[in-house]
């Protein structure tokens, strides 16, 4: 008998459950007998014991299904060490009732913040698989995340209906893009909907770059301009700022976003008006396109295998076109970013988009 633990812990996205579902199907298919608890909205089920016993039945018809069915929640790492308001030791709490329950193995959905505390808990001495979510792609160790081709697709959708009525009004569009501090979204998104613009975290830009590319193109003859714009964009001059320095500007920052305050300094040095377009969180809603359903579905048999083999501390990932492990303890606390020199930044340039700099 093999008792499994599943939690989705930090935002959610589209695919999580395909991912469970290729857990527990590789292992009921395997004949092995299976005990399933599923803890209920991320680590807060662990530490609190909130769980309920899982059967086939609820992993049937879930393949199509965005969202999770367990619920999910963020628990920062930066506070897992501190007790609750009650003073409840949350590590000690997650080990004990992992014990009580007497787990074979947590497997474990999650992004940056998740797997370090995974990892932390394989520390600990419990057994843990994880798997790689999230739409940013930033997991080091995996060249894909699931959730994040749902999310360029959705994206790539805002982008497209906004060329319509910008084309139309011949107007200048921003349409600001989710990745937190990295941008493969914003660029992989910028480049399927034809932007002209693309502005990622890792290459700060120059607004008057910006501003030139916008009136050459008017110069052309093209009236309108698209800028994919990256939520973590960031500006030369704020590159430039210490750490401190740019917490303190932040207390005073007037805009919603750095989009709206692109919009404006491109109005200021061009006459133009600017749009500005954030889809939000539409970006991880949704069901899981083809592609995420077959790659999730692949990583959670992965899963199942190295459960079977009890083969635990390692994520499953992606590297060349083959499903891998990766030793937890190399993928914990590392940020996977686009190089500036990455071939695809490369070739977009040669296609004549502007990335700022």
């Amino acid at each position: 008998m093999k008792r499994i633990g599943l939690l989705t812990s930090g935002g959610d996205c589209q695919a999580l459950n395909a991912a469970m579902r290729g857990v527990v199907k590789s292992l009921s298919v395997s004949g092995e007998d299976v005990e399933i608890y599923g803890f209920l909205n991320g680590y807060k089920g662990l530490i609190y014991a909130n769980f309920r016993m899982l059967t086939g039945a609820d992993f049937s018809g879930i393949l199509t299904k965005g969202g999770t069915i367990l619920g999910s929640s963020r628990t920062p790492f930066k506070t897992i060490r501190e007790p609750d308001e009650n003073g409840l030791d949350k590590v000690e709490a997650m080990k004990h009732n992992y014990h009580k329950l007497r787990l074979d193995c947590l497997v474990i959905l999650g992004g940056n913040g998740t797997h370090k505390t995974a990892n932390l808990l394989r520390e600990e001495g419990l057994n843990i698989v994880t798997l790689p979510k999230t739409i940013d792609n930033d997991l080091w160790g995996t060249d894909m995340t699931f959730g994040f081709q749902s999310a360029v697709d959705i994206a790539t959708q805002a982008i497209d209906c906004i060329h319509t009525t910008a084309a139309s009004h011949g107007r200048v569009f921003i349409v600001e893009v989710m990745g937190h501090k990295v941008g493969y979204l914003t660029l992989n998104a910028g480049m399927a909907g034809g932007a002209d613009i693309i502005l990622i975290p890792e290459i700060p830009y120059d607004i008057n770059k910006v501003v030139l590319a916008i009136n050459e193109r008017h110069r052309r003859g093209s009236l309108f301009t698209i800028l994919a714009v990256a939520e973590g964009a960031i500006s030369k001059e704020d590159a430039a700022l210490s750490k401190k320095e740019l917490k303190e500007k932040m207390k005073s920052y007037p805009y919603p976003s750095v989009s709206y305050e692109i919009a404006e300094q491109i109005t200021q040095k061009t006459g133009q008006d600017v749009w500005v377009t954030v889809p939000g969180h539409t970006q991880r809603g949704g069901s899981p396109c083809p592609y995420d359903r077959v790659f999730a579905s692949r990583l959670g048999s992965e899963a199942g295998r190295l459960i079977l083999d009890g083969e635990y501390g390692f994520m499953v990932g992606y590297k060349n076109r083959e499903v891998v492990k990766v030793p937890l303890e190399d993928v914990a606390g590392k940020l996977k970013s686009v190089s500036p020199d990455a071939s695809i930044v490369k070739e977009a340039k040669m296609l004549g988009i502007c990335f700022g700099d």
